[in-house]
């Protein structure tokens, strides 16, 4: 269950105040239709995700498995530095795109945009090189993705500002962190550097 349960609460926690979840807020705020918008951000979530999971397995299984901790190690590192960085959307250059679609259409497509080389992105593909169980990470970090952004998008009128971010993006960061650690000592003893 650990496949499920750690994809969901990484990416829940690194996606709040990330760019995806502005934008989740600015679609919301457009079209002021939720349901359109939930779904184009599971469609897009799912796709992206699948293929970043897909990507993760591919690219372990050139790697032996202490080689592939340690790269992991220093992914996650990257990532923990990375979540705390604030992310920012420029407005006016997503709005040229919402005269054209509809809700759904414009969020599936600019979510999809939106996440590519994104860190919920990259942390979903090391997350499906560590953990064994390809569809529970995927399901995990969809999840996690509906999770942060789902109340934003239904409440409309929320404002990430008002939430601890600085705060929030530390315990992500740190999460990160802890899976840094736990690859590193793994490619350790894998090694045989730890008894």
């Amino acid at each position: 269950m650990q496949s499920l349960f750690v994809p969901t609460g990484l990416v829940a926690l690194a996606e709040i105040g990330d760019k995806t979840q502005l934008l989740a807020l600015l679609l919301a705020a457009r079209f002021r239709r939720p349901w359109p918008i939930i779904w184009g951000i599971l469609v897009a979530t799912v796709a992206n995700h699948f293929a970043a999971g897909a990507i993760g397995k591919w690219v372990a299984s050139f790697f032996s498995e202490a080689t592939l901790s340690w790269i992991l190690a220093a992914c996650f590192l990257a990532v923990a530095a990375w979540t705390l960085i604030p992310d920012h959307i420029d407005e006016d250059e997503e709005a040229s795109h919402f005269k054209r679609y509809g809700p759904f259409l414009t969020t599936t497509i600019a979510f999809f945009i939106a996440e590519m080389g994104d860190k919920t992105q990259i942390a979903t593909v090391m997350l499906a090189a560590q953990y064994p169980h390809f569809w529970l990470v995927v399901i995990g970090t969809t999840l996690g993705m509906l999770i942060a952004n789902v109340p934003v998008v239904l409440a409309g009128h929320f404002s990430a500002d008002k939430l601890p971010l600085t705060l929030i993006h530390r315990i992500a960061a740190l999460c990160f962190l802890a899976l840094a650690g736990y690859a590193a000592w793994n490619a350790a003893t894998l090694s045989g550097w730890l008894g």
